[in-house]
Formats: C-alpha cells, sequence, structure tokens
C-alpha cells in the first residue's frame, strides 16, 4: 500500500506539509523500511543482552567505555562525550553517575572551564572494557558480518555513511545532544 503515511525526509530536513502532496514509499520500499527497523531493534536488544549477561552492563554504557578509552588521556567533556554517543546530556549524566557506582568512570572538574567537568575511564573501567571487549566483537561479529558476503560488507559500510550523511546537520540543529 502506497497510501499510508510514512516518515519521509529530503536531504536530512522533514518535509512539512506545505511541501506538495507526500511521496509515499512504494511497497518495496515500504518492506526495505521495515526491514531495517526489525533489524536494528533486534541487533540492539541482541547486544544489549550479551553485555548485560557479560558485564552488567547495556550497550550504550560500552560504547561510552570504548568513547573514553580512545580519547586522549582516557577523557572527554562531558558535552563532547554526549555528541560523540549521540544522546542527551541528562542521560550521559545518569549514565556516568551509574558508570561512576561501579568505579569505572569518575568526574572531573575541566581545568580550562570551571563550568564543564570531564568523564574519565579509571583503572577499572579500562580493565572491564578489556575484559568485555572479546565477547562484545563475538556478538557484533556473529550478528552481522559473518552473516554477509565481504562486497554486502562494503555496501553496508557505503549505505550507512550515505545515511548518515545526509542526517548529520551542517549547523546548530536542534539535536538531543546538544541540548
Amino acid at each position: 500500500m502506497t497510501d499510508r503515511p510514512v516518515e519521509d525526509t529530503q536531504g536530512g530536513t522533514a518535509r512539512s506539509l506545505d511541501d506538495g502532496p507526500p511521496r509515499w514509499l512504494s511497497d518495496e520500499e515500504q518492506a526495505t523500511w521495515r526491514a531495517y527497523m526489525h533489524a536494528a531493534t533486534l541487533l540492539e536488544d541482541h547486544l544489549d543482552r550479551q553485555l548485560q549477561r557479560d558485564a552488567g552492563m547495556p550497550h550504550v554504557y560500552y560504547g561510552l567505555l570504548v568513547q573514553l578509552s580512545e580519547a586522549p588521556r582516557r577523557r572527554m567533556r562531558m558535552t563532547e562525550l554526549a555528541q560523540s554517543a549521540k544522546i542527551t546530556r541528562s542521560r550521559l549524566s545518569h549514565a556516568v553517575a551509574r558508570l561512576e557506582k561501579n568505579g569505572w568512570v569518575r568526574r572531573e572538574e575541566c581545568p580550562s572551564d570551571k563550568r564543564g567537568q570531564l568523564a574519565v575511564l579509571t583503572d577499572d573501567g579500562f580493565a572491564m572494557l578489556k575484559k568485555s571487549a572479546p565477547g562484545h566483537a563475538a556478538a557484533v561479529r556473529g550478528a552481522i558480518f559473518d552473516r554477509l558476503t565481504p562486497e554486502q560488507v562494503v555496501q553496508l559500510g557505503d549505505i550507512c555513511r550515505t545515511i548518515a550523511t545526509g542526517l548529520q546537520p551542517a549547523t546548530g540543529a536542534d539535536l538531543p545532544w546538544l541540548r
């Protein structure tokens, strides 16, 4: 069915009702969209369950530890970490509080800006990341890369970069991680 209301974006900007008649998804586009949403939801659940079981943390927390491990001196400004992780500052603050409780992250005052804070990956956090990384890599490999041909891996990367580029705003858009 091509006359159902489905989100439509052009160049990363949502169409308004004044842009003319809606461009409904074709049957093939609708099937592809639903397959993507189904796979994305299953993948996130799969990775969350694996990390909860093996490391006692959700996937988003693991991603924060990875970001910090790759940062200079294993520390990042909280606002930069929120932006990099694509989560709100409020959600980041809650996540960092939980990671602090586990002893995996600590907060420090930002020496260059008294209003800012740094999130710092502790030695215990780095050890937890090293311990959980092999299982996470195996879960990602099993869920995605072992199922695809080398050509499909390249195509998937190209497709994801194209979508991300089209959705990445050029200037200060009202994005959750900038609030």
